[in-house]
């Protein structure tokens, strides 16, 4: 896809986040918002994953650690065909497979995530197993700035070095909030990219807002030979919508009648302005 193109999609991934959460009455807006287009990118010019390839073993894997922004990840996996989009009009409703995180039983979902903390290790795991299969899949995971005092997360992140997982690429969404507070308030973990470098992780830092700046890391993997990758990106919870930007208040909640049109018009017109 040309930027145009991805810029454009992006907004509309935000529009449709919007109108299921919307919808389903319940949502972490925020979050979803703050990582739409890692997951654009991610799906649409990185991975080697798609509705015909899914039961292959060469295929590449995606873990979505931060599993409470679900709404983001089925937005993108029925835009590329996983199931059809109206399956969404279920979002959180009784005996539905849609829920507030991902299951197994919506395809294109790998894991399931959500319990803060276990995205990267079993992302280790997978791309240690890769290893010593000796298959060339890549294994990508998404996890947010506010899950990382989970001690599991360094634990994975000592392995993944220690074994020179060098197919392994994991991805923060460093949007510097989350639910109660500033992430640097409940419990900061800065600088991330020294303790990274430290724990032996190749890294990189960028705006992960812009699509460009996402192709080109995603581009470099892995940064250095014989180490796993992370990519620190910079990005605004809310995204997109002007009154939801950088509000904790937006971390889980549901727009009334007047905010989502006032969001929808805004993206609207950022759209038009491509």
């Amino acid at each position: 896809m040309t930027t145009k193109e991805l810029k454009e999609r992006s907004i509309i991934y935000r529009k449709k986040i919007l109108q299921y959460i919307m919808k389903a009455n319940a949502g972490h807006t925020g979050g979803s918002l703050s990582c739409t287009d890692i997951l654009n990118v991610l799906y649409n010019e990185v991975l080697n994953v798609s509705p015909q390839n899914f039961s292959s073993n060469d295929r590449d894997r995606y873990i979505q650690s931060k599993g409470h922004c679900v709404e983001a990840l089925f937005v993108v996996l029925a835009d590329k065909g996983f199931f059809p989009e109206e399956d969404l009009n279920t979002l959180c409703q009784y005996k539905s497979h849609y829920i507030g995180h991902p299951t197994k039983k919506v395809k294109g979902v790998e894991q399931n995530t959500g319990a803060l903390g276990h995205g990267l290790p079993i992302a280790v795991g997978t791309a240690l197993a890769a290893k010593m299969d000796k298959k060339s899949f890549r294994v990508f995971t998404l996890m947010g700035d506010g899950e990382l005092p989970e001690g599991s997360n360094w634990e994975a992140a000592l392995s993944a070095a220690h074994y020179k997982l060098d197919n392994l690429c994991a991805i923060i969404d460093k949007n510097s909030l989350q639910i109660t507070a500033a992430t640097a308030d409940v419990m900061n973990t800065d600088p991330l990219d020294q303790k990274f470098r430290s724990f032996g992780w190749a890294v990189k830092e960028i705006n992960g807002n812009d699509v460009d700046a996402l192709k080109d890391a995603f581009a470099g993997l892995p940064f250095e030979k014989g180490k796993p990758s992370v990519i620190i990106a910079h990005t605004v919870k809310g995204k997109g919508v002007s009154f939801m930007e950088n509000q904790l208040k937006w971390h889980h909640g549901v727009p009334d009648k007047n905010q989502y049109e006032t969001a929808q018009n805004e993206l609207d017109k950022a759209l038009s302005e491509i």
